[in-house]
């Protein structure tokens, strides 16, 4: 009778064990991820004399002309298939001296 209570509940705490491990694992990285995303004010905006952000005036950015082709991939293309060489000729030249030395 005890040993069956205590092989019941070791496998309820291996579970209780599991989902707390990946609860808090899944909280340690929400938290981590808020920090980095949190931005404070510039301290040029932190004013100690409110009546001074009533002068502040925004300046307006200047617009800048696009110069972007509409369709125009062709770099990106390129670049792609240079990746897909860079790890495509390594894997065919030592194909055949990995083939030989996992058979050996």
């Amino acid at each position: 009778m005890i040993e069956s209570l205590h092989v019941i509940l070791e496998k309820i705490m291996k579970k209780l064990r599991r989902s707390t491990t990946v609860l808090g694992i899944g909280l340690m990285i929400a938290l981590f991820s808020a920090a980095l995303t949190y931005v404070t004010p510039p301290a040029a905006m932190q004013l100690d004399f409110p009546a001074a952000a009533f002068f502040q005036q925004p300046t307006s950015t200047p617009q800048t002309q696009d110069i972007s082709e509409i369709g125009s991939t062709d770099g990106i293309i390129v670049l792609g298939g240079v990746i897909v060489l860079i790890v495509l000729v390594p894997i065919f030249l030592y194909r055949k001296s990995w083939m030989h030395t996992s058979s050996s």
